[in-house]
């Protein structure tokens, strides 16, 4: 399901960046009182009544641009062309300027998506016939706003919602598992894409960043159903440099959150480092299943006890991805790569698994007596019920003494007990307590 973009354009200096933070709720975009600030375009998220929106702030078209200007408004008329609805924002305290009328006139020719006519730094109701003169440029309706103060906003958004029908998910055959293959730039992601398939379904090339966006595809493996999901490289936060590059990211991250199960992939030959920790956290965050997959093993296979070294070098790095399991393949030569799918159904299955109540509570009555939950104020804390309350992932509900707090280190062995008796290999699992008197 494609998530609707909203492109914000105008002159300089109306207030794109001021409006581009309120409706993000915080302050993502450089604001100055400077004309042309923002020079690139920027990409955030955001939800509004229960739908996803992806936001884009651009740099001021100007008369007739030069130099790095020109750039500028090559980047906001970029953003024009990917919008699927466009907030056209003006300046009330400046009144009607040519300038505007200027940016007007490209966007009707240029646009092929609903425009909507943006009128800021109406503060207060009684300021609202500032907006009047605007009428001029023919767009409809002309919506006040002050980007500032908040006022106003609600009243856009719904304006926004309402030009971009609500898109109904894609079907999906009952059973399809859909998997995430995230990592570092250039660690082969499209490249085992292709191995799956068997054809070019996505760009492949030696330049980091290729994929600039999440690419479905749909396909059936020995009678199952998938949806394979090539992601861009995951860059450190402080090495992502062009906007568009943060957009393709943020995409990734996103894939990552509606995935069944994420193929985490990690180079053999440079082998584990800081930044393939932080994506294999974002997946155990997400709740979706993991599995380590060290690509580029043709490279190292013929190395006495690379496996067991590379394992031990695994569990150091990704402690906290210790129930995921460990493939190495090779994209380049197919080696061991459709042997990933047996690693694939059993993970999914397990991140649906349930366990009946009474069960559960055996498991978990026996584990506290083995090791009883530290006492809280001196005062004993006991379990006295747990129940799962749902899956993808696992997620359990723990009923402890009222008001009673479980430190992480013991809700973690509760997890490992929980491991221990059901497996759950793959799957990240989540346990809830709550006090009950």
């Amino acid at each position: 399901m494609s998530v609707p973009i909203i492109a914000i354009v105008g002159r300089p200096n109306v207030g794109k960046s001021t409006l581009f933070n309120r409706l993000l709720r915080g302050r993502k975009a450089i604001v100055d009182d400077t004309p042309g600030v923002t020079r690139d375009r920027l990409y955030g998220e955001f939800d509004w009544r229960g739908r996803h929106f992806i936001l884009a702030d651009t740099g001021g078209f100007e008369a007739a641009p030069i130099g790095i200007m020109a750039q500028v408004r090559a980047q906001a008329e970029q953003a024009v062309a990917e919008a699927d609805v466009i907030l056209l924002l003006v300046d009330a305290k400046d009144g009607l300027t040519p300038a505007d009328a200027e940016v007007a006139g490209l966007l009707r020719k240029a646009a092929r998506r609903p425009i909507l006519l943006v009128v800021n730094k109406v503060d207060a109701a009684s300021q609202e016939t500032l907006a009047a003169e605007f009428h001029r440029l023919g767009f409809a309706p002309v919506l006040p706003v002050s980007a500032e103060q908040g006022q106003g906003i609600g009243e856009l958004l719904d304006a926004v919602a309402s030009q971009v029908p609500e898109a109904e998910a894609p079907p999906q055959e009952p059973g399809a598992v859909t998997v995430a293959v995230i990592g570092r730039p250039n660690v082969g992601k499209s490249s085992l894409v292709n191995r799956f398939l068997g054809a070019d379904r996505v760009l492949v090339s030696p330049e980091p960043g290729t994929t600039r966006d999440a690419v479905d595809t749909r396909f059936s493996y020995r009678g199952r159903d998938y949806i394979l999901v090539d992601t861009a490289g995951i860059r450190a936060k402080g090495r992502i440099g062009r906007s568009v590059e943060r957009y393709s990211v943020s995409r990734a991250l996103a894939a990552v959150r509606r995935a069944d199960v994420a193929l985490i992939l990690v180079d053999a030959v440079e082998g584990v480092t800081v930044q393939d920790t932080k994506i294999g956290g974002e997946a155990h965050e997400a709740g979706c299943g993991s599995i380590l997959v060290v690509n580029k093993w043709d490279l190292k296979a013929g190395e006495r006890d690379a496996d067991a070294a590379y394992r031990l070098a695994l569990q150091e790095q990704f402690k906290y991805l210790a129930y995921a399991p460990v493939a190495f393949v090779s994209a380049l030569t197919g080696h061991r790569v459709m042997q990933l799918f047996r690693l694939i159904d059993a993970v999914a299955a397990e991140r649906e698994r349930r366990i009946r109540t009474p069960e559960l509570n055996t498991v978990i009555q026996e584990a506290v007596t083995r090791r009883p939950p530290p006492a809280e104020r001196g005062r004993p804390v006991r379990i006295r019920y747990a129940t799962q309350v749902g899956a993808k992932p696992p997620t359990f509900l723990c009923f402890a003494t009222a008001g009673s707090r479980l430190h992480f280190s013991y809700l973690r062995y509760l997890e490992n007990c929980l491991r221990e008796a059901y497996g759950f290999r793959g799957t990240p699992i989540r346990l809830v307590v709550r006090g009950r008197g």
